[in-house]
């Protein structure tokens, strides 16, 4: 039997009570700003419905909290008083009726200022004479708390106004507030030091406002935007609030660049939509707008109510936070091999959409937050921002819920987990024959600073691996040019790797074969409803709205057509090469590829942390690839720029039995370079033991030009350093030319490379002479 009037309302009273004092007093609050406003929405409509149980002591009629008995109260001279809260169109158009019809205005339109809404805590700042005497928290609306001393510290000395005929008292009202990037800066520097991190920006704020040592206030980097007068004595007020801000700002205190001078709904609700495009953009949080009648006589004349002005309202924004519950916590391999814990939640409409994922970002954070499965959640959704949990409401965590625990192997291919960054950073070592990581290594593989397979690009990789012509790098020598054409050409596949060609958004290899087994043709997942998708295993809201949205496009379904009657074979082709050359220019690109340098094959190996500038120092010191398969961590360490994590990443890689198979399958096709023992003539050239620079596009294939250089005993280098002697320029506009100049190295053009090749190294030349021809 559901409860009575009087008791729900009694209910709703304590519940935000508490959550008030949580909030207000002790910057600590449990649920967020989206849940209390639907408490009190719910308070305020039973008020209404039952106006015999109205109470002066209800939340509803009174302004934030009390004031802390830590500081000495503060009696404001003129109340500080909250804003009445606005969702919808409809409401700010009601609100603009009210203030036309109570200002006799109907035929005119009103001017208003719209300022943004900051997620601070607001204070009043008492200047007598010019000079700062008080400040105050808003407290309760007519009480607050004296905070002198540390707004002294935000103000950092600046505690006098500025310009002529300052009044005797005038009273400032502003936010106090933390940018995004002091934030993190701050949460980053508390959990080094094992301290509770802070819920958000706000927080924060009020937290460092409210310290009894100054010194901790100045080392938050809190920051004030005044908006408004308070009590002013030997001055006549501002006709306007537009010009009240002018006036502020005249002063030198600080006023946001970002209020306008608008009129009518139409003004605002433009406003309202540039701040909510700009929102994710700010360097501080904002909630919402307000919107303040500008004329201070209509504002008189408006008046208030027993907690907010009748001539101002704050038009919120979509909530960005909202609770839910998790319902599993999985993990994705990105295409680094990056572990990322993805919780899988509950569907919330939170920052203008539906959420059903939110990103947990790695072991420390899911370890700090303690997010278990079955907790109930705030998730924060930031604009374009990937939504993330950012805190757990512990009291109301299920008794029978188990800590999460990181994997050793990885959840796809079954490598051993590689952890960097202090145990931060979980990374599958399965790089080369990992199911999540394929496409992205076959890219890794033939880009150019790798193997550098001209014509291997990404849509023939994301095809060749879609329809299992490759299943790894090494099948790149060994499938039959012709083969693919004539797959191609007959066109087939399965619905499954149809599906997933395609690349709807959220729907991988799974999701595609299990859209195949249930529904069974291309013709019934384009026409299933949402309502038919979720019905099918593993396929969720996000899902299921992503493939009915991705099919209800015109352009889509053309595509689709098209694929299905093998247009895209043309397409792609076209996209590469002109059909006739096709298998010839691929096949000619993939056998150059077979002659590189030991360095670059280390580096399109994929080996997790070892870039071109580690697979250089790798080839130079141990000298065969050998050498790097067997060496022991300790051996790897003792390389210069080789740490414990980079050597335990090679060492790992090699131990894996795939990654050494695939090795062996590439020798196998032929992938060479110069052996150290097989140099001839080494100690005669004049560049043995010097680093070379290879930049710009010669005659000759940049890996032939590397293998005659290394022959020489040169060390090829990728990147122009301190230790770069010199550098073999095709052109002397590129970067590394222009680099060079600046740093005084010498630069060899292509004809003076081939002289030197040519040459037989003089003793002159040897000696210090010009290596020109």
């Amino acid at each position: 039997m559901s409860k009575d009037p009087q008791h729900q309302i009694q209910e709703l009273r304590e519940q935000l009570e508490y959550h008030n004092y949580r909030y207000y007093d002790l910057d600590d609050p449990e649920i967020s700003d989206s849940c209390y406003d639907r408490l009190i929405k719910s308070l305020e409509g039973l008020e209404e419905r039952y106006p015999q149980y109205r109470s002066a002591q209800s939340p509803t009629q009174k302004v934030g909290g009390s004031a802390v008995k830590t500081f000495s109260e503060v009696v404001h001279a003129l109340p500080m008083l909250s804003l009445g809260n606005a969702f919808a169109e409809g409401e700010i158009e009601n609100f603009d009726r009210r203030v036309r019809e109570l200002t006799d205005s109907t035929a005119t339109e009103v001017e208003y200022v719209a300022e943004p809404k900051l997620d601070g805590l607001a204070v009043s700042l008492r200047y007598e004479n010019g000079w700062l005497v008080q400040a105050a928290t808003r407290g309760d609306g007519r009480n607050g708390e004296n905070v002198t001393l540390n707004m002294r510290k935000i103000l950092r000395g600046k505690t006098r106004l500025q310009g002529e005929n300052i009044p005797g008292v005038v009273e400032v009202r502003g936010e106090i507030f933390i940018s995004r990037a002091d934030f993190g800066i701050l949460n980053k520097a508390r959990q080094k030091a094992d301290q509770k991190v802070f819920v958000n920006p706000r927080n924060a704020a009020a937290g460092g406002l409210r310290q009894l040592d100054p010194a901790v206030t100045a080392s938050r980097r809190l920051q004030l935007y005044c908006y408004a007068f308070g009590q002013v004595d030997g001055m006549p007020y501002p006709e306007t609030h537009f010009s009240a801000l002018q006036k502020i700002r005249n002063y030198g205190l600080p006023v946001t660049d970002l209020y306008r001078l608008v009129k009518g709904v139409q003004g605002c609700l433009s406003y309202y939509q540039e701040m909510l495009e700009l929102r994710s953009t700010l360097p501080f949080d904002i909630d919402g707008v307000v919107y303040k009648v500008s004329r201070i006589d209509w504002q008189n004349r408006l008046g208030f109510t027993a907690k907010a002005p009748r001539w101002a309202i704050a038009h919120k924004f979509p909530a960005q936070e909202e609770m839910t519950t998790v319902e599993n916590i999985e993990l994705q391999v990105g295409r680094t091999g990056a572990i990322t814990p993805v919780a899988r939640l509950k569907p919330v409409f939170v920052g203008g959409v539906t959420v059903s994922n939110a990103t947990l970002h790695n072991r420390r954070e899911i370890q700090s937050l303690d997010v278990r499965v079955g907790d109930s959640v705030i998730v924060r959704r930031a604009g374009d921002v990937i939504p993330e949990v950012i805190s757990v409401e512990m009291s109301a965590r299920p008794e029978e819920s188990r800590p999460f625990e990181f994997p050793e192997v990885c959840p796809v291919c079954a490598s051993p987990v590689v952890y960097e960054g202090e145990g931060i950073i979980a990374r599958c070592s399965g790089g080369l024959v990992c199911e999540a990581q394929k496409k992205e290594s076959i890219k890794h593989f033939a880009s150019r600073k790798a193997m550098d397979i001209e014509g291997l690009g990404e849509k023939l990789v994301d095809w060749l691996v879609s329809n299992r012509v490759i299943a790894d790098v090494s099948d790149l020598y060994r499938f039959s040019i012709e083969d693919v054409e004539s797959m191609y050409r007959k066109k087939t596949t399965t619905l499954a790797n149809f599906l997933y060609s395609l690349g709807i958004p959220l729907v991988g290899g799974k999701t595609a074969e299990a859209l195949a087994d249930k529904i069974g043709s291309l013709e019934g997942i384009e026409q299933a409803s949402e309502g038919q998708l979720v019905e099918i295993a593993d396929i969720g809201p996000a899902v299921a709205s992503n493939i009915v949205t991705f099919f209800e496009q015109p352009r889509i379904r053309e595509m689709v057509d098209k694929r299905r009657h093998g247009a895209s074979i043309e397409e792609l082709e076209s996209t590469y090469l002109d059909k006739s050359k096709w298998a010839t220019n691929l096949a000619r690109a993939l056998e150059k590829s077979k002659t590189t340098t030991l360095a670059r094959f280390l580096y399109s190996l994929g080996i997790p942390l070892v870039g071109e500038t580690t697979a250089e120092t790798l080839a130079d010191s141990l000298g065969t690839l050998e050498q790097i398969e067997q060496a022991s961590k300790d051996r790897l360490q003792e390389i210069p720029d080789v740490g414990p994590l980079v050597a335990n990443s090679i060492v790992t890689f090699f131990e894996q039995p795939h990654n050494c198979e695939v090795v062996k399958k590439l020798r196998d096709a032929g992938v060479s370079w110069p052996a150290p023992e097989q140099t001839a003539g080494v100690g005669d050239s004049v560049i043995s033991g010097k680093t070379v620079v290879l930049t710009g596009k010669m005659s000759m294939p940049r890996a032939e030009a590397a293998s005659l250089l290394q022959s020489m005993g040169a060390k090829v280098g990728s990147q122009i350093t301190k230790s770069t002697d010199y550098v073999i320029a095709a052109t002397d506009t590129s970067s590394k030319a222009v680099k060079a100049v600046k740093m005084g190295i010498e630069i060899l053009d292509e004809q003076q490379f081939l002289s030197l090749i040519n040459s037989t190294g003089s003793t002159a030349d040897r000696d210090g002479g010009d290596l020109s021809p």
